[in-house]
């Protein structure tokens, strides 16, 4: 009995560990990110800014269709050959690698040859085609180091992962803050080229020390990529569905409103989905390679998405409640005080955070397992509502009908992905689960109500206590799963965790 409560404190304290390491360097990307868009900003002004943001946004969107999703589906494929011999994970090293270094030639001559139509739907101005040419390596190189990382991920080579995201983010910062500041616009093509090199050089560096280049273009090895292939183009048309949505919905905002309730959208969901990558970011990096690894065994399964989701709700909550309380102090130092009608909207579309910490686990589980159709079925349960959603509510509530939409939905794809997951799957809850949503997520609809019923020093002395409230809870829990305040008190003495 004690040897199965040490193995669960241990498996609790990993999923705590690598949430919390990952969260707190995306919570640094953020303000790295800040910092240097604040220095661009600064240096090249709103059109600078501008015509950085659509060749990054347009060579993105070239890369995102050109290479496969190989990048998300080889961890499945990778996470499997890992639990196997040395041979078979050689063997899929080689075949993950033959199809990078194909789709990313394929990419960089695609953008070559559709240079000059992206030109033309890029810009009404100028003639832009030989940047496109000269942008399009930068295709082939996301490609290659998305592959790279897909290995790395593959092999749950976790701090290398983490090293190579904070080395990442300060290098961008190096390299294109001195070049613009020399170059001004001219040096916008330059930089985004020497980022993705640096990145590239960065990613490779740890995956060809961990498994030297081998590639082989023969017939069977291509084949034996093609499931691979399958569940990344499934990946790709969902992200199209993604894309295709949030563009219907600023389409709409744009006609029906104007171009500052897009940017007071853009704010608002840019917010509410960040905020939430911190607690989220370690479920491709750490999580997706563990459920893949035992995809076929449904105990199992279930057992790694509950610890999962165990984990990130105890971390989540507390979070929730502080944004929600903090959001009239937040909005105007991220923006500025023309952005507080977006107030409402963040404070009613947080709530769905709850459902989405729940929900996102939950969703790995037909990645893992390969089931392309399923994956795409459940991408298009949330895409197609959302959009019908925000047309319904917007023009009765306006901003706050946004952030009834957006808790709406959360609520429609957490059921039917619940029912289509346990019917498909037989993945189900578990009661720790559903007694921590039941502790947790009463605080987060009694933070709310406080911000629409009280004001002044009553407002913040509410808001404080119910976030000492669930932070309190999610700590006992924590302790109680991982025993917490020993390790601690171990790292602060010296000591080390096994």
């Amino acid at each position: 009995m004690k040897m199965e409560n040490k193995n669960k404190q241990s498996a609790y304290q990993h999923v705590l560990k690598y949430t919390s390491i990952f969260g707190g360097i995306q919570g640094l990307n953020i303000l790295v990110s800040i910092v240097r868009t604040k220095l661009v900003a600064l240096i090249l002004g709103p059109e600078g800014m501008g015509l950085m943001s659509l060749f990054s946004s347009t060579i993105k969107f070239v890369s995102d269709s050109t290479n496969l999703g190989i990048g998300t589906s080889a961890v499945r494929d990778l996470s499997e050959a890992f639990e196997r011999d040395d041979a078979k994970i050689n063997e899929t090293v080689m075949t993950v690698r033959t199809w990078s270094f194909l789709t990313a030639l394929a990419g960089t001559l695609l953008c070559i040859v559709l240079s000059p139509l992206l030109n033309r739907f890029t810009f009404s101005w100028g003639d832009h085609i030989f940047h496109f040419i000269l942008l399009s390596p930068v295709v082939g190189m996301m490609a290659v180091t998305s592959g790279e990382l897909s290995i790395l991920k593959g092999a749950r080579r976790l701090k290398s992962l983490a090293k190579i995201s904070i080395y990442g983010v300060f290098l961008s910062v190096i390299i294109s803050v001195p070049i613009l500041y020399l170059m001004g616009q001219r040096g916008i093509i330059p930089s985004l080229i020497l980022l993705a090199f640096v990145q590239m050089l960065l990613v490779i560096i740890f995956s060809f020390r961990l498994y030297p280049i081998r590639l082989s273009f023969s017939k069977s090895s291509i084949s034996k990529g093609m499931s691979m292939v399958r569940l990344g183009v499934a990946f790709v048309i969902a992200g199209v569905m993604g894309s295709g949505a949030d563009f219907i919905i600023r389409s709409y905002l744009n006609y029906t409103d104007s171009l500052d309730a897009v940017g007071l959208y853009n704010a608002g969901y840019m917010m509410t989905m960040v905020y939430a990558g911190m607690v989220f970011s370690a479920m491709e990096t750490d999580f997706f390679p563990r459920l893949s690894a035992v995809n076929k065994d449904v105990a199992a399964s279930n057992l790694t998405i509950n610890r999962q989701i165990e984990v990130s709700l105890l971390i989540l909550s507390p979070m929730v409640v502080a944004l929600i309380v903090a959001l009239p102090i937040i909005i105007p130092l991220l923006y500025s005080g023309k952005f507080m009608p977006v107030l409402d909207m963040v404070q009613i579309a947080s709530l769905a955070l709850y459902l989405r910490a729940v929900n996102l686990p939950v969703q790995y589980l037909s990645l893992a397992k390969g089931d392309s159709l399923s994956y795409m079925l459940i991408e298009a349960i949330y895409d197609i509502p959302i959009v019908l959603l925000i047309i319904l509510f917007y023009g009765d509530f306006g901003m706050k009908g946004i952030g009834f939409a957006l808790l709406a939905c959360s609520i429609i794809d957490f059921v039917a992905t619940l029912i289509y997951t346990y019917k498909k799957y037989h993945y189900s809850l578990s009661r720790q689960v559903v007694s921590y949503m039941m502790m947790q997520l009463p605080i987060g609809i009694a933070v709310y109500i406080v911000t629409q019923t009280l004001h002044g020093w009553t407002y913040w002395a509410m808001g404080v206590l119910l976030f000492v409230a669930s932070a309190g809870i999610s700590l006992q829990i924590l302790q109680q799963k991982t025993a917490l305040w020993n390790s601690l008190k171990r790292k602060l003495k010296g000591g080390h965790d096994e």
